[in-house]
């Protein structure tokens, strides 16, 4: 079994039955990043052109037909951040930056032969977020995304091919800092055994009545 197989057992993670102070015994200090603050932003982008490196397999046959197209990583890649404390909100500050996300786009090229290639999307950020007073152990701005491109149009310039498209983005924003937090704690978790996977090759054969239903 596992924490979340057939495992009822009070020392293992889930829901809290009865009263949660029982089995409490002691204060644990561990290492988290804490979120100070957090924010989301939904768009929808349109007329942004994607370029197109790294072909696979390489020199395709344009035009290129456009597939889809998604993030290959949740974390975006911040730069030209500038973080500016509002004097009269005390803790609040407003962040600006640039949020730059690594796609894979897929397509057809004009021979019919599937293709993959690499490009990268950038969105700006311009809002207001709690910004904890200053410290030895500094905080951090960081993003969290997710991109889809469900549409798009070839362009061809000059022998390199682009796409017109329009993304479906979501940016979370945060402000996090590396701490040591003070916890509650029942104490080390008793691992169980796992559960070993096994197929079942006759599996539902013999759920099967010997004769069929109907009247007997």
């Amino acid at each position: 079994m596992s924490f979340f197989t057939n495992n009822s057992g009070d020392r293992a993670p889930g829901r809290i039955n009865g009263n949660p102070i029982n089995g409490l015994c002691e204060k644990v200090c561990v290492q988290a990043q804490k979120v100070f603050d957090a924010c989301i932003r939904q768009t929808q982008e349109d007329g942004v052109v994607l370029a197109l490196t790294d072909y696979s397999p390489e020199n395709p046959a344009f035009p290129l037909t456009f597939v889809s197209a998604r993030n290959t990583s949740t974390v975006g890649t911040i730069t030209d951040l500038q973080v500016d404390r509002l004097p009269d909100r005390q803790n609040f500050a407003r962040v600006q930056a640039t949020v730059s996300v690594p796609l894979q786009v897929i397509y057809t090229d004009a021979n019919g032969v599937s293709g993959t290639a690499n490009s990268t999307v950038s969105f700006s950020q311009d809002i207001i977020l709690y910004i904890p007073d200053p410290s030895i152990i500094p905080y951090e701005i960081s993003s969290v995304v997710s991109v889809v491109v469900p549409e798009g149009t070839f362009v061809e310039s000059e022998g390199a091919g682009t796409f017109d498209v329009s993304c479906c983005a979501t940016v979370i924003m945060k402000v996090i800092m590396t701490v040591d937090i003070l916890v509650p704690s029942y104490g080390y978790a008793l691992i169980p055994p796992c559960q070993e996977y096994t197929q079942e090759v006759c599996s539902g054969f013999f759920d099967l009545p010997i004769f069929p239903g109907g009247n007997q």
